[in-house]
């Protein structure tokens, strides 16, 4: 597999407290990657590095062979990294179409034919967003938000899309749903990196993870090998 994301010795602080102390990831292509961890472990400060919305101490990130350390956000963005933040964090006011357009925005110059197509692989993902594309965003169930920020999100056109605790606060059924969706948005061509709390259902899907404690990495292989690890099932599994 080609390697198209790599993190090294990632270290950052958040004033005098540390939140990563020389993390090491690699994501290759065509990949459902997760992280997973409790509370505070760093997961979201990993995803934010990346996507170089916090200041780092230390480290590198290459991005298909390119050094991003230190490009600015919207670089990143227009280089095909999508970052679907924790909260879903769409625009109430506006409708399901105009939060779809506005993912678009992170890449000027994309042509209206590949809009068009953005929307309608939008639309075959997720077709209750085309029932209701006049609908105000604010006013959609939790779910369908969830479902309106990943499809925003693909609507970037990214290579890799980062997704920051999808299924939080939501039904077990819908948690589900969101899950089959990460795997029909790889079948897509669209490489995954998923943060997420539900352990269990993130390393059912995954290729590969890894296991954050308190800002390092103590963990990591194929998602089935985790998933049967005593030490990630007494802490992650309620086992």
């Amino acid at each position: 597999m080609k390697e198209m994301l790599k993190v090294e010795n990632l270290t950052v602080y958040y004033g005098y407290v540390s939140a990563l102390q020389k993390v090491n990831l690699q994501v290759n292509e065509g990949e459902i990657i997760t992280l997973i961890g409790g509370n505070g472990a760093g997961k979201t400060t990993t995803l934010m590095s990346i996507s170089n919305l916090v200041e780092k101490t230390e480290g590198r990130i290459t991005f298909k062979g390119q050094d991003i350390t230190n490009l600015a956000p919207d670089k990143i963005v227009k280089l095909g990294i999508s970052h679907v933040p924790e909260g879903r964090k769409i625009f109430p006011q506006l409708t399901v179409y105009e939060n779809l357009i506005a993912g678009t925005f992170g890449r000027p110059g994309m042509s209206k034919d590949r809009v068009q197509e953005l929307m309608e692989q939008s639309f075959t993902l997720f077709p209750r967003l085309k029932e209701r594309t006049k609908q105000a965003g604010g006013s959609l169930s939790g779910g369908e938000q969830q479902m309106l920020a990943i499809a925003r999100g693909l609507m970037m056109d990214p290579s890799l899309i980062m997704l920051d605790e999808p299924s939080l606060g939501l039904a077990p059924i819908i948690v589900e749903e969101i899950f089959e969706l990460i795997l029909r948005i790889r079948e897509t061509g669209t490489t995954v990196l998923l943060i997420e709390q539900n352990a269990s259902m993130a390393l059912s899907i995954a290729d590969r993870g890894y296991v954050l404690e308190t800002g390092r990495m103590t963990l990591t292989g194929t998602g089935k090998e985790l998933s049967v690890n005593e030490d990630v099932k007494k802490a992650y599994l309620g086992a």
